[in-house]
């Protein structure tokens, strides 16, 4: 078992990541830094090798694949796990693995927004949609989450072993702070300056496209993990429609005492009834929800019994 792990993902970054293995090599000399590549065509592995990095593959597209990969394979204390295109400086690196293995951190969150991240990224849609996504999950989670989809994290032990990832593409830092907040995990948030890609460097997130799946998937994980309030709400919609359409059938009844818009009074009686539906749907989904809780600190449990000799040794 490694004490740190530097983890980077890369898809055509032989650009920065020569630089990239380079720089968390002399900020972590202690750590392995292990390369996943997914499928580039430029070089990047044998860049990655030449600096020093363990080089591994996945053939599945996709950051949320790799990172799935990332976390099967490898075993360590600490996992530091950052983008291969050198927009996130090492330095950081010691201060997020020391609240990992000194403080029994579950995950730090590498704070872009609080610092240079609007200055540094000339892409205003990209800026429009981390305070789109942040202010959603505040609102829908309650959290203390400064930067919900930045790259630059460290994990436990504990975390990586019982974080189960479903997402494939970029959408996969959403769940880890979903999943965070909804499991009680221990998180800090650690300030870190960012800076926009060097020339030549190139994106591989789809502004629109990526921008939608992460909605989706924050959706997704609302009505996994709130499941009450996710199906109360849809239930107070159809109530509320049902009821403003069956007030002037009613007002009329009251008048002549006959309903000459049956059509209306059947449609609001079922639409009624879907709502009762929903409500009790996500009181059953509730219970099945926190059985699972109670399962998932069991299995913490047990991870966390699995790495405390490793702990206690300092190995």
């Amino acid at each position: 078992m490694d004490k740190i792990a530097v983890l980077i993902p890369c898809y055509n970054e032989v650009k920065t990541v020569g630089k990239v293995v380079a720089d968390f090599k002399k900020a972590l000399p202690e750590a392995v830094v292990y390369i996943y590549d997914n499928n580039s065509t430029d070089g990047t592995d044998q860049a990655a090798r030449e600096a020093g990095a363990v080089v591994r593959y996945e053939y599945q597209q996709g950051k949320g694949n790799v990172i799935r990969r990332m976390f099967q394979e490898i075993d360590a204390q600490c996992y530091v796990m950052v983008d291969g295109d050198d927009t996130y400086p090492a330095q950081n690196a010691r201060e997020m693995a020391d609240c990992i293995l000194k403080r029994k951190v579950d995950m730090v969150v590498g704070d872009r927004l609080s610092s240079t991240y609007f200055e540094e990224n000339k892409r205003p849609f990209h800026n429009f949609g981390n305070n789109l996504v942040r202010h959603s999950i505040h609102f829908l989670f309650q959290n203390e989450i400064k930067d919900i989809m930045t790259g630059y994290r460290a994990f436990s032990y504990r975390f990586v072993k019982t974080f189960p990832v479903l997402s494939q593409g970029f959408e996969i830092e959403t769940e880890m702070s979903i999943h965070a907040i909804d499991k009680n995990m221990f998180l800090e948030n650690v300030v870190c300056n960012y800076r926009d890609r060097p020339q030549g460097s190139e994106s591989k997130l789809n502004t629109f496209q990526d921008g939608i799946r992460v909605i989706l998937t924050m959706v997704r994980l609302f009505r996994t993990y709130r499941p009450m309030k996710f199906f109360s709400f849809i239930a107070a919609v159809l109530a509320a429609l049902s009821t403003l359409f069956l007030i002037p059938v009613v007002k009329i009844y009251i008048e002549t005492r006959m309903v000459p818009n049956f059509p209306t009074l059947i449609v609001c009686g079922f639409v009624m009834i879907a709502a009762l539906y929903s409500l009790f749907s996500g009181m059953v989904l509730q219970t099945i929800y926190q059985k699972n809780r109670q399962d998932f600190e069991m299995e913490l449990y047990r991870v966390t019994k699995e790495i405390q000799p490793y702990a206690e040794s300092g190995f």
